[in-house]
């Protein structure tokens, strides 16, 4: 049936069951309209990223890459003068480094360690007995700082339900967030973390990808890397604080 050519009079000749039928089959043709869209924006995230680095390839050349002097062809850029610089600073006749009374930044052992391991003497020489914490008469202590093990990824399903009104028996489907947008998607934080090692320290794309998979243990391709980090580059400068 089409539905241009429902009319509110041929609606109110329907049973409360068809009524139904209509708008489960209605529900249901929303919901593949949604997925459908949803196939859209990632295809036409991908072709935007496809365009800036077909760009940004175009304004490469041997004095902003590592591209050879021969590739630039009739398009070689004019070479520039360097200046020639003396410091105004004259000497101050003291050795370089740290200065007498210049606060360092040494490290301090904390009161409050996250893990602590004792260790014992392996054997008594005399008897060959063993030790244990009951036999301890003291210790000293030694730390080390260092980074936690990366831990494993934090999955969120998120669940649209459809819903039955209880008063006019009307059903509806509530609505994903705006930035869930397939059936599996990486989320912000890893879209935020890439922006930010992408633009603020300029790696390239194979070698973020390489850092995910060896620091995270994310296996990202670099072009999905690329158009998530496309998307939250604005966001990505109070990422600075959080990764530093």
């Amino acid at each position: 049936m089409k539905l241009d050519h429902l009319t509110p009079e041929i609606l109110s000749e329907f049973s409360k069951p068809e009524l139904i039928d209509l708008v489960m089959g209605l529900v249901a043709q929303v919901g593949i309209l949604q997925d459908q869209v949803d196939q859209l924006k990632e295809q036409n995230a991908a072709l935007v990223q496809r365009v800036s680095d077909l760009e940004r390839r175009l304004g490469l050349n041997s004095s902003n890459s590592g591209k050879p002097p021969s590739s630039d062809g009739l398009a070689k850029p004019p070479a520039k003068k360097e200046k020639r610089t003396k410091s105004l600073r004259g000497k101050s006749g003291r050795k370089s480094g740290g200065q007498p009374g210049h606060p360092g930044k040494t490290l301090r052992q904390v009161e409050t360690p996250d893990e602590i391991v004792d260790h014992f003497p392996s054997q008594c020489p005399a008897c060959q007995g063993v030790f244990s914490l009951g036999a301890s008469e003291g210790f000293a202590t030694r730390q080390v700082f260092d980074l936690p093990p990366p831990p494993p990824l934090f999955v969120t399903e998120h669940r649209a339900h459809t819903c039955r009104c209880e008063g006019c028996g009307a059903m509806l489907r509530a609505d994903f967030p705006d930035r869930v947008t397939a059936p599996t998607q990486y989320g912000d934080e890893i879209a935020t973390r890439a922006a930010y090692l992408q633009t603020q320290h300029c790696l390239p794309e194979d070698r973020l990808a390489r850092i995910f998979s060896d620091l995270y243990k994310i296996k990202i391709t670099p072009a999905t890397l690329a158009a998530h980090a496309l998307l939250l580059i604005p966001q990505s400068y109070p990422a600075r604080d959080g990764a530093r």
